[in-house]
C-alpha cells in the first residue's frame, strides 16, 4: 500500500514557534505552538521544536510519507546561520537548514523568511490575491515587510529586501552604522513598545497592554500615537516608491487595528499620489504558518498555482 504524501510547515517567530502537518492541497491535519523563549536558549528552542514536529507527525499523520517540509524564520535563513534576526539572542549563529534537514533526513527542505511566507500566503489565497504591486507589512515582535509584484515576493539580492527595520530614521542617523544609533525595530515593533512602555509607564507591560491602556490612560495613549505616527511615517514614504493597489497588515498588532488603521489611513492619504488600499491580512496571526506548509508542498514539487487554500 502505498502511503499518502503529507508535508511539514515550521514557522519560527519570535515569540512563538509553530508547527503544523497537511496534506498536498494545503489542507492542514494539525498544528502545535511552543514557547520561543522559555530562558533556555536559541539551540534549546530549535531542539524543542524538531521535537514537537516530529511528535506531531507520528500523532496526525502516522502512515503519510513525509514529502517535504517548509521553514519560515525572523531574519535571513541560510543553511549555516540566520542573518538579521537580532530580536531573538543566539538565533543567528544556528545552522538553521542543516538542522532542518538532519532532522528529516531525504526530504526535501525550502526556507524562507517569516514576513515573506505570509507575504506568499497573502498573494495565493489572501487580501494580496491580484494585487500587482502590492505590500504585505508585518508588526510582530520585530517589524518588517515584503514586496510582491508580477505574481511573486521580491527577495532581493541577499534575501533582505523589506527589511524596513533597518530604515534611517532621521538625517543625523546618515553616515551612522546601524550598531550606532536607533533603527526604526527598536522603536516600532511589539518587541520596542514592550520596552518603552515598561520604562515610560513605571510597570511591566507588552505591547498589547500599551494599546489596551492607551483608551484610558493619557500617557499610554502619547506612546501608541507616537508608534502609529512613526510607522506611517516609513509606510507613506514606501508607498510613494511602491505605489501599491494594496496594504495587507499582519502579525501580532492587528489585534489593535481599531486604533493603529486611522492613523496609517490619514498618512496614507495625505502624502501618497495614489493612495493604496488598507486591510488586515487574511490570514493576519499565521500567514507565516500557512507560508511554511505552502513552501512545504513546494518543496514536495507541487506546483500551487492553480491550487486553493483548503
Amino acid at each position: 500500500m502505498v502511503s499518502t504524501p503529507a508535508v511539514l510547515g515550521l514557522d519560527f517567530g519570535g515569540t512563538k514557534i509553530a508547527a503544523a502537518v497537511g496534506d498536498l492541497s494545503g489542507r492542514r491535519l494539525g498544528a502545535t505552538t511552543i514557547e520561543s523563549r522559555d530562558g533556555a536558549g536559541a539551540a534549546e528552542a530549535m531542539t524543542r521544536c524538531l521535537t514537537a514536529a516530529r511528535e506531531l507527525l507520528a500523532e496526525v499523520a502516522p502512515d503519510h510519507e513525509l514529502a517535504g517540509v517548509g521553514a519560515a524564520t525572523l531574519g535571513i535563513p541560510y543553511d549555516d546561520r540566520v542573518e538579521l534576526a537580532p530580536t531573538f539572542p543566539g538565533w543567528g549563529e544556528l545552522p538553521f537548514g542543516r538542522l532542518i534537514r538532519d532532522a528529516f533526513p531525504g526530504v526535501p527542505v525550502r526556507l524562507a523568511t517569516d514576513v515573506k511566507a505570509a507575504a506568499a500566503a497573502e498573494l495565493r489565497w489572501g487580501a494580496l490575491t491580484g494585487c500587482d504591486p502590492g505590500l504585505y507589512v508585518n508588526l510582530g515582535t520585530g517589524l518588517a515587510v515584503a514586496i510582491v509584484a508580477g505574481g511573486t515576493v521580491i527577495t532581493g539580492a541577499h534575501g533582505a529586501s523589506g527589511e524596513i527595520g533597518y530604515n534611517l530614521r532621521s538625517p543625523a542617523d546618515v553616515y551612522v552604522a546601524g550598531d550606532e544609533r536607533t533603527i526604526l525595530e527598536h522603536v516600532v515593533s511589539g518587541q520596542a513598545l514592550e520596552t518603552t512602555g515598561t520604562a515610560r509607564l513605571g510597570r511591566p507591560v507588552t505591547a498589547a497592554d500599551v494599546f489596551t491602556m492607551a483608551r484610558t490612560h493619557p500617557d499610554a495613549a502619547v506612546l501608541t500615537d507616537e508608534f502609529v505616527r512613526e510607522l506611517a511615517t516609513h509606510l507613506a514614504n514606501l508607498a510613494i516608491a511602491v505605489d501599491p493597489s494594496r496594504i495587507v497588515v499582519g502579525g501580532g498588532l492587528v489585534r489593535s487595528w481599531d486604533q493603529l488603521e486611522p492613523g496609517l489611513r490619514r498618512a496614507l492619504d495625505a502624502a501618497v499620489p495614489f493612495p493604496p488600499e488598507l486591510s488586515v491580512a487574511r490570514f493576519p496571526t499565521d500567514a507565516p504558518l500557512i507560508g511554511a506548509l505552502a513552501l512545504g508542498i513546494e518543496a514536495a514539487g507541487v506546483d500551487l498555482g492553480a491550487q486553493a487554500f483548503a
